[in-house]
Order: C-alpha cells, then sequence, then structure tokens
C-alpha cells in the first residue's frame, strides 16, 4: 500500500513538473509548500516515515520551522502506524523542539505531556522517559517556569542514575545549573557546574567543555554587573 501511495505521489509530482515547463513565459511558477525531493522518494529501501523525517530535518536547517512541525508531525504518525513506538517518541520530541524554536511553549509542552509521556509509560522505556523529562526541563527553562524547569531536570537526573547513563546525568547537572543560574543563585549554579566538571573528567569526555565555560562566563557577567 505505502508503495502504491509512493508511485501515486511521484506521478503527480512528474506532471506538475510537466505542466510548470509548458507554463506561458512571463507567468510566475508557484510551487507546492511542502516540496517532494524525488531522490528520496526512489529509494525503495526507506519507509516513508524515514522520507518524511528527513524532510522535516531539511526544512528545519532551512529555519521553515512550520512545515518541519508538519513533516515531523506526518513522520511521527507513520511510525506509530508501523508499531515503531521508540522512533513515534523521539520524533515527537523533535516535533517539540520545533515548537521550542518557535517559542511555542505550549504547543511544545503539549507534545511532550500528552503524546510522548503516554507513549514511554505504555511502553515502559524508561529511556524514552527521561528523553522526555529532559525536554520538559527545556521547555519550562525557556518559558521562565523555573520551579517546573527545576523538578523535570531532577527527575532526568534520578532516571539516568538508574540507567547509569553518565553523559545523561552530565545534562541533567547542566540543567540544574541552568536553572539556577536564570534564580541568580551563582553560588550553587557555580557548584552544579564545577560538579558537571568531575563528572566529564571521569567519564573522559571533552563534550561539554564549552558549555560549562559559557555557563561559568554567564555567571561572572551576570555577577560584574550585579556589583556594579
Amino acid at each position: 500500500m505505502k508503495k502504491f501511495c509512493l508511485l501515486a505521489l511521484f506521478c503527480s509530482v512528474v506532471f506538475a513538473v510537466k505542466a510548470q515547463n509548458t507554463a506561458a513565459p512571463g507567468l510566475e511558477q508557484t510551487h507546492s509548500q511542502f516540496s517532494v525531493n524525488l531522490a528520496v522518494l526512489g529509494n525503495s529501501n526507506r519507509s516513508v516515515a524515514e522520507n518524511l523525517y528527513e524532510e522535516g530535518e531539511r526544512y528545519e536547517r532551512f529555519g521553515d520551522f512550520d512545515s518541519a512541525a508538519f513533516m515531523f508531525n506526518k513522520a511521527a504518525n507513520e511510525y506509530k502506524q508501523d508499531k515503531k513506538y521508540n522512533l513515534y517518541g523521539t520524533t515527537l520530541i523533535r516535533l517539540s523542539n520545533v515548537y521550542l524554536s518557535q517559542a511555542n511553549f505550549a504547543e511544545a509542552e503539549h507534545v511532550v505531556l500528552k503524546q510522548v509521556l503516554r507513549n514511554y509509560a505504555k511502553t515502559g522505556s524508561k529511556a524514552g522517559q527521561m528523553s522526555a523529562y529532559q525536554q520538559l526541563g527545556k521547555i519550562y527553562l525557556a518559558a521562565n517556569k523555573l520551579p517546573q524547569a527545576l523538578w523535570f531536570y531532577t527527575q532526568h537526573g534520578i532516571l539516568a542514575q538508574q540507567l547509569q547513563d553518565k553523559n545523561a546525568f552530565i545534562e541533567s547537572v547542566l540543567g540544574i545549573a541552568s536553572v539556577k543560574i536564570k534564580k541568580k543563585d551563582y553560588l550553587l549554579a557555580s557548584k552544579d557546574l564545577n560538579t558537571a566538571e568531575l563528572l566529564s573528567k571521569n567519564a573522559n569526555t571533552i563534550q561539554y567543555n564549552q558549555i560549562i565555560k559559557n555557563n561559568r562566563a554567564l555567571i561572572a557577567e551576570k555577577t560584574v554587573s550585579k556589583k556594579g
């Protein structure tokens, strides 16, 4: 059925291209809002969901967040129909990120609370729940809902410890530090950054070094301006 749909979609695009090529000179060419990548559609080894997800990534890179949200939502629905619930959840988190990029906090929150968490509760995936908690921490931090952000980053860290996921735990500590910086608890935030730095060294990773450095610079800037 999916191959038939792809074939029908391919034919419709070909006819549209032919129609554009025969348009009268000087007339403005019109394009569908959601263009189809023929090279991708021609790859029968890829699923419909994968194609839609890739298109969503492409739109997101170009800053077309409305189109990206449309594609990620379609991809998520396809994954759900295919009963690929882990990919369904991760795609929804990607959709939530798009809404977050638009400062559409209500939609970003709704996707995680009403769809992502329910999905992972149903499948019993602690790793999925951990990712959802981290996403909610990001959303509430951006929305300046600091008590909620702190709570979800803390839950994120608890699950990271249970799963023995060192990187996820470091990220939870950094998230908590960001909340404390916004709350102007600079001393406590600095302690969290020191903890994150120590954890990074113990985990033999340098991927968080720049984040730690940037947050320390932000604290220094805020502290100086406060004294001034």
